[in-house]
């Protein structure tokens, strides 16, 4: 039986992991004052949000970063002593001393004192320049020296080094330098792989990455001028933010007598408990299992076990898996499991597409059956999936490719979310497990992230537990027959699908007035550009006019691509690859006269890049009195249909399939829908079009075609699925304008085909049922609302060249439309001109 009666507990500590331990301490009372609690913080605010802190930089203030206002304390009688660091720990009396003169006895003690920054030995770290990014003081000094600085560095390559690195780039500096001493950037959560993609992305985005420098000295008189390396390099920087580790704030115990490790930190048991069984020491002071648990998670899961102990109930903290995922300066990173397992002792499984800036690694044990595990650069949608089948043994599937490069046919990978065990850790900054959603959803009605939030503190930490949450109040309401509508968004109480049938019954033409009719409030950044895919794909009205334009993605609003350094592309359409020597010749000639940087596609085209906004227009004037067409690049719709050269010149080909590419292209071209839609036509079973990884694609037999649905590349490739087999053209077509209609119609807003189709309950069965069989009797319903799409199809840029109005939406400055931006810079490139990138 817990004697606990009346006991006084202190915590010393009122960062992440000391807050936690009051507030899971006073949720488990349940109003019945077992103890009474006093936290003492040596910082001037109460307990806020350190693993956002570099949102401060994006507009969050220290209010927005609050775990809990003032007030909560008092009201949960906790007393609270700010700006007060405790000094002195009188063991023998059970006491606590702080800096103001406050006496305090215990019963308990808490020691939450977590860490402080690790600064180097450098000569000249206590120079005026010299930060380190650790608390909201610290980034207000950052950001106040930051006004007088043009170039800043940061010491330190991992998380938080990148996370600093975020914080000069929100600052505005001219130049960001990183230093690491490390061969590659994260050396504790990716390898040398992963890294490279993850620093190619990072310079993209204008920091300059310095690997293998040891910092020998800081230059300069009383303030910062340079960092000096041992290899003889020099880098000059006004400003420097060190971010180079932690170290655990152990001084308290060691002068109170507590043993502590010899590198640092204070020694607890698997229950938290110091040398002394009446103080306890949790988060990133402690060290348990031999180390020190450096995230929050484990922090929170300590303060879990600890109050839960005092309480009575028999809870020991048991090794914590170190997995992570998180989003550095825009690009996901996840590391799960033994990310560096040896080659010889497991299968790896590697995907890299630099061009995407995407890696992926699982490891695998020898025998094929468990994932032992991996690292995600670019892409890290598949983590919480991957962290779950790993943490849990999960048996693999045949092929535990398909993990990360997604599943063939018409099935997931894996087993879902729904086939994880009860006791999976589906949130570990609050150890909540399926079983705890799955019964708040089944038993307590909380069927929407907001309410589990509250009910189980799910999805409040890091957020990347969210996903999988949806997914599991998805999968919980199905197995209760609930009928599961996913809702475009807070100003729209109905699916994508549902939308587009209420904007066609009603005769809806613009954003203002499906907001009116069947929205409320303003709109936002996602129903505005899938309100304006539906407009498109039901009237075929131009994008630009009407209202239309303010609710379209960026690439639309410009009827092109924006690219790096504030240059646009622009594409013309070349139907099935095929372009005469006159239009060779002018696209030339256009790109001379512009200064284009020229380029053939995967897709059978001829890319120009580096236009200025303003010669938009000009440019597409010559190219249209040419004959060309805008290639809708910069759309969500038809992209290109690619065609080898078939029966045409081919010795193997069976069907003409440049004629019928250009067909299909001239048919489809213009044509909006929920993601981009690419085609290819192969004139024979060797494939040289590759129809098989697209949208839609077509192989030609002896008798006909084979017509090829649901496939796509980039970081997730999957071969499409065969729809009918040795049909003629006419029936190719018909079946290709339903299909197109149906997934225009039932698909969410911006899922490729593939996506679409894995998720269509009944997969290809059902589709071929609808498609080719019409088992819904809406097929001449579908044809006839694509051929209104074919036959009201023009030219978004002939529509913009011949009409002032629009075209004088394509200007840098609005009072000097003649004035190109000064600040697009252009270098040298392989006998070419680019773009610079921003810095």
């Amino acid at each position: 039986m817990n004697t606990n009666k009346n006991k006084h507990i202190v915590v010393i500590g009122n960062g992440m992991v000391g807050y936690k331990f009051c507030e899971k301490l006073v949720a488990k009372e349940k109003n019945e004052h077992r103890f009474t609690l006093t936290v003492f913080g040596e910082e001037p605010r109460v307990a806020y949000d350190r693993v956002h802190l570099s949102a401060y930089f994006d507009g969050k203030t220290a209010d927005d970063l609050t775990l809990a206002p003032q007030s909560w304390y008092a009201e949960n009688g906790i007393t609270l002593y700010l700006t007060d660091p405790v000094i002195d720990i009188d063991r023998e009396r059970k006491e606590v001393r702080s800096h103001h003169g406050v006496v305090v006895p215990y019963d308990y003690l808490i020691l939450a004192t977590g860490s402080g920054a690790f600064v180097p030995p450098v000569a000249g770290v206590e120079k005026d320049g010299v930060f380190v990014y650790r608390t909201i003081e610290d980034l207000d000094l950052i950001q106040s020296y930051a006004r007088k600085a043009r170039r800043g560095a940061v010491l330190g390559g991992g998380l938080l080094g990148l996370e600093a690195a975020k914080a000069l780039l929100d600052l505005g500096m001219e130049e960001a330098h990183v230093v690491e001493f490390a061969p590659r950037l994260m050396p504790r959560q990716i390898d040398d792989a992963g890294s490279g993609i993850l620093q190619r992305q990072l310079e993209s985005l204008g920091l300059n990455i310095h690997l293998s420098k040891s910092t020998q000295e800081i230059t300069g008189d009383e303030a910062i001028t340079g960092m000096q390396f041992s290899d003889g390099s020099r880098l000059d920087v006004d400003m420097l933010v060190i971010s180079a580790g932690i170290r655990p704030r152990d001084e308290l115990a060691k002068s109170s007598g507590l043993d502590t490790h010899p590198r640092g930190g204070i020694l607890v048991d698997n229950f938290l408990q110091t040398s002394d069984p009446a103080i306890f020491a949790i988060g990133e002071c402690a060290v348990v299992h031999h180390m020190i648990y450096g995230l929050v998670a484990p922090g929170y899961e300590m303060a879990e076990v600890v109050a839960s102990r005092l309480l009575g109930e028999e809870k020991e903290f048991k090794p914590y898996d170190m997995s992570t995922k998180l989003k550095l300066i825009g690009t996901d990173v996840g590391s799960f499991g033994d990310p560096f397992a040896s080659e010889l002792n497991c299968k790896t499984v590697v995907y890299e597409n630099k061009a995407k800036g995407v890696y992926k690694r699982i490891n695998i044990s020898a025998d094929g059956k468990e994932l032992l595990g991996g690292i995600l650069v670019g892409d890290a949608e598949q983590y919480n999936m991957l962290l779950q089948t790993c943490k849990n043994k999960t048996i693999l599937p045949p092929d535990p490719e398909d993990l990360i490069l997604g599943s063939r046919g018409g099935e997931e990978a894996g087993t879902g979310v729904m086939g994880l065990p009860d006791d999976a850790l589906i949130c570990s900054c609050e150890a909540v497990t399926k079983a705890m959603l799955c019964h708040e959803i089944g038993e307590n009605g909380h069927d929407t992230v907001d309410a589990l939030k509250k009910a189980t503190k799910a999805c409040t930490g890091c957020g990347g537990c969210t996903p999988m949450v949806k997914d599991i109040i998805q999968g919980v309401l199905k197995q209760k027959g609930v009928y599961v509508r996913n809702i475009l968004c807070e100003h729209f109480d109905f699916t994508r699908q549902e939308l587009l049938d209420l904007v066609k019954i009603n005769s809806l033409k613009t954003f203002n007035a499906v907001l009116d009719h069947i929205g409320k409030g303003d709109g936002c950044e996602v129903c505005k550009p899938a309100v304006a895919s539906i407009l498109a794909s039901l009237w075929n009205e131009n994008i630009l006019e009407k209202g239309r334009a303010t609710i379209q993605d960026s690439n639309d609003r410009f009827l092109a691509n924006i690219q790096k350094g504030g240059t646009y592309s622009v594409v013309p359409r070349i139907p099935g690859g095929e372009i005469t020597p006159d239009k060779l010749i002018v696209i030339g000639q256009v790109a001379k006269k512009y200064g284009l940087y020229t380029k053939i596609t995967g897709g059978q085209r001829i890319d120009l890049f580096g236009a200025y906004v303003g010669d938009l227009p000009i440019i597409w004037e010559e190219l249209i009195a040419a004959g060309f067409e805008s290639g809708h690049a910069y759309g969500k719709s038809l992209r290109t249909v690619k065609s080898c050269v078939g029966s045409t010149w081919c010795r193997y080909g069976v069907q003409d399939s440049v004629s019928f590419a250009i067909e299909v292209e001239e048919r489809y071209k213009g044509v909006r829908s929920p993601h981009k839609i690419k085609s290819g036509v192969s004139g024979c079973i060797r494939e040289c079009a590759e129809a098989q990884s697209k949208d839609f694609g077509l192989i030609a037999t002896e008798k006909g075609w084979n017509l090829y649905v649901g496939g796509n590349g980039g970081s997730k490739p999957q071969h499409a699925q065969l729809l009918a087999s040795d049909v003629d053209k006419e029936t190719c077509i018909r079946y290709i304008d339903r299909f197109l209609m149906f997934y225009i119609k039932t698909a969410d807003p911006l899922t490729r085909t593939a996506t679409w189709l894995n998720k269509l309950e009944g997969g290809m069965t059902y589709l071929r049922a609808v498609v080719v069989d019409d088992v819904l009797g809406i097929a001449n319903d579908l044809e006839r609302e694509m051929q209104l799409l074919v036959d009201t199809f023009k030219c978004e840029w002939k529509e913009v060249v011949d009409n002032p109005h629009l075209r004088a939406r394509f200007a840098h400055f609005v009072n000097v439309p003649e004035q190109k931006d000064p600040t697009i810079q252009f270098e040298s490139l392989r006998d070419q001109k680019r773009a610079k990138e921003w810095v």
